[in-house]
């Protein structure tokens, strides 16, 4: 599994790792930029989650349709140029260009439907664990190294490393990541993306995996800046104090979430949890008077973040059918980019006219409402798969086979397996498989 895992994971982690890199300082450049406003910095910080937005959907479509590395090669060239246009702006406009263009090489739904191609559903938790490792890991180097090479070296410098990891990632994606295998897929209803939406479980992961987004932005848009205001007057490279210790914490926090959210099927539990650390993160950010006191609240944050991020992306991958699984990601990213951008816009805005005080109260208030309506989730059904060679299945037999304990079937056409998805606790395996077999 790790083999198959960590190529993908690489290229999405370096991918990441050139975003993160400028998210703790990018506002308070952005400000310096000839016509920058608070609202346009705000842009500018999530201003590749707009495209993103707009693009996940086409990108995990077209993955569904022409194949996965076709399509993420496309969408590392475009990031390769939005970074070097990022690199070379000299004014906010030019810097919004490159920003949506980073974010129009949308492969982040590409890449975890690709994993949940190479990697068996019992396993896939794991995967995406390792996936969500990853990121983390970019996170807390972004946020040591961030801060500390942007005041060395300058912000153009961390756009130029940016490209430099695309290219990394194109040369990963054809030395290292496997092919994965061709799926045919039979079912008696035609299956619509519009289904996505209306599934209960798949409707709250969107909205989960949303909030998380939004906030995260909101976040890295008052952070530096409040960080280096009058209030607390820090340096531009002292921010490294604030976020290192948080992503430490975040990644201690992430392993046993996981192992709880996955081994245990608490996904549920783990979610509440950090919404209640996103509320008091937002209102100690917001409220307190002691440098001290605000990282505590930033540490609060990534804590929460990180518990979340394995388990959002896992738990879309088992609600979705098969064939769903790169419309049903692309959606619910595409979601979550959009909430990116409003966020890191509403964030911009309201440092133009309001307090940090009111801010952290008005973000803790609309958490509260994420928390009650996260009540009504229900933790994903167990199923096990039922692995079977494709000559010894009656396919009549198959194409019969209808019970409200099977979630679907399919043919892995690569490896010539008919794949069988089944709840174990209401089923037996040898009595399933002698019902389809010749």
């Amino acid at each position: 599994m790790f083999k198959k895992v960590f190529p993908l994971s690489a290229i999405l982690s370096l991918r990441f790792l050139g975003l993160f890199l400028v998210l703790p300082v990018i506002s308070i450049y952005a400000l310096e930029l000839e016509g920058s406003t608070p609202l346009l910095v705000g842009i500018v910080v999530g201003g590749y989650a707009l495209t993103q937005a707009i693009f996940q959907v086409p990108f995990g479509t077209m993955s569904d349709k022409i194949g996965r590395k076709p399509t993420l090669l496309f969408g590392l060239i475009v990031f390769l140029i939005g970074s070097i246009i990022c690199a070379y702006s000299d004014n906010i406009y030019t810097l919004m260009i490159g920003r949506f263009l980073q974010g129009a090489g949308a492969i982040g739904s590409v890449i975890t439907a690709m994993i949940s191609d190479l990697v068996e559903e019992e396993i896939r938790g794991k995967a995406m664990a390792i996936m969500g490792a990853s990121i983390a890991l970019s996170f807390a180097l972004a946020m040591g190294l961030g801060p500390v090479l942007g005041a060395s070296y300058g912000v153009e410098f961390l756009f130029i490393l940016t490209a430099v990891f695309a290219v990394l990632a194109i040369i990963l994606l054809f030395t290292k990541v496997p092919t994965p295998p061709k799926i045919k897929h039979t079912y008696h209803a035609t299956s619509k993306t519009s289904d996505i939406l209306k599934d209960p479980n798949l409707l709250n992961m969107i909205v989960i995996n949303a909030m998380q987004k939004g906030l995260m932005t909101i976040a890295f848009v008052l952070i530096p800046i409040i960080l280096t205001s009058e209030t607390f007057a820090w340096e531009k490279s002292d921010l490294y104090m604030a976020y290192l210790p948080a992503m430490l914490f975040g990644l201690v926090a992430m392993g046993p979430a996981a192992v709880f959210g996955e081994k245990y099927n608490k996904p549920k539990e783990i979610f509440l949890l950090s919404i209640v650390l996103f509320i008091g993160s937002f209102l100690i950010m917001g409220l307190t008077a002691s440098s001290t006191i605000f990282v505590v609240g930033v540490v609060m944050f990534f804590i929460a973040f990180n518990m979340m991020e394995p388990l959002v992306q896992s738990m879309i991958t088992k609600f979705a059918k098969v064939h769903q699984k790169g419309a049903a990601l692309g959606i619910s990213n595409s979601v979550a980019y959009f909430a990116t951008f409003v966020g890191g816009t509403t964030a911009g805005l309201l440092l133009g006219i309001s307090d940090r005080e009111t801010i952290g109260i008005s973000v803790a208030v609309v958490a509260t409402v994420w928390l009650l309506w996260t009540l009504k989730l229900q933790n994903p059904t167990k199923y096990s798969h039922l692995f079977i060679p494709q000559d010894e299945v009656d396919l009549s037999k198959l194409q019969n086979l209808e019970q409200e304990h099977i979630a679907e079937w399919y043919i892995n056409d690569s490896e010539k397996l008919i794949v069988v998805k089944f709840v174990s606790s209401a089923m037996d395996k040898e009595a399933l498989k002698a019902q389809i077999s010749k």
